[in-house]
């Protein structure tokens, strides 16, 4: 009984290793060297000088404006691509016919095969002055400025995370038990009232895994804001490109990356709270 015990233990870690050794290299050790940077000072010459101090920390606010802008532009550019993601992931799962479910669903991923960059220029040229902006000015609306706002950037994010939102959210509906609904609706309740008190609950856990995968990665993007913001709206990623890559600021630069990282794990936290309080489920699936 015991060497069978042993036997699965040995199994089980042999397993586990590959995934422990890959989390450990590419993810732990990473970490630590961060924030080892983080408490040091800006060697004179840039880049890092070894010292123990939390000084970096406390001059966060030196870049008060990326952080202002991420955790506004983020949240809100992760709930704009929840509310048209929800109507197209419940029309997949539950009206599409299912003929057509297969081909409905590659058009969703279709844009990931396109690289975010060429995307990006693409809506640059679509919001730019000779876009949208002049068909306007055709119509006797001139001077109309659309690129290098905070709308354009959200644009940007919407279509850029919109697949990341409508896929876990699918999934959750795909699963939602059909009887669950057919007997809301034997029992008298209404669509609304059904969706409210059926499927919006059970489908929550996808929601939340959404959310989370868009919000942490928006925590970071640094592309769209360049490229759609124009210089003038800076999020977390842009700073820590100007703080590792200008200023050569490494001990800055990995104070904001470990703040970065904290936040994300914070929204990952509160995530998982609010889907287990509200489904009653226990974690958030990010798989």
């Amino acid at each position: 009984m015991a060497s069978s015990r042993a036997r699965r233990t040995f199994v089980t870690t042999l397993l586990l290793a590959p995934a422990s050794i890959w989390l450990l290299v590419f993810l732990v050790l990473p970490f630590i060297a961060v924030f080892v940077f983080s408490v040091g000072q800006r060697a004179p010459e840039g880049g890092y000088q070894a010292a123990f101090s939390f000084a970096q920390y406390a001059n966060l606010g030196a870049r008060s404006a990326a952080f202002w802008n991420t955790l506004i532009l983020a949240p809100a550019g992760a709930f704009a691509c929840l509310l048209v993601a929800y109507p197209v992931a419940y029309y997949l799962a539950i009206k599409a016919p299912q003929r057509w479910r297969l081909i409905l669903l590659a058009l969703v991923v279709i844009p990931f095969w396109t690289s975010l960059l060429m995307r990006s220029y693409a809506w640059m040229y679509i919001l730019g002055s000779r876009g949208i902006p002049a068909l306007l000015d055709l119509v006797g609306i001139p001077d109309v400025r659309l690129l290098n706002t905070p709308g354009s950037v959200l644009v940007g994010i919407v279509y850029g995370y919109l697949p990341l939102m409508i896929l876990p959210i699918y999934v959750s509906l795909e699963r939602l038990e059909r009887r669950l609904l057919e007997a809301s609706a034997d029992l008298g309740a209404t669509p609304l009232s059904t969706f409210l008190g059926v499927t919006l609950p059970l489908s929550l856990p996808g929601v939340m895994t959404g959310f989370s995968l868009v919000m942490i990665l928006l925590l970071g993007e640094y592309l769209i804001p360049t490229l759609l913001g124009g210089g003038k709206v800076f999020f977390i990623g842009n700073a820590l490109v100007d703080l590792f890559l200008q200023s050569r600021n490494w001990p800055f630069g990995s104070a904001i990356a470990v703040t970065l990282v904290v936040t994300s794990v914070v929204v990952l936290l509160i995530a998982n709270r609010i889907t287990a309080r509200v489904s009653g489920t226990r974690q958030v699936d990010l798989i």
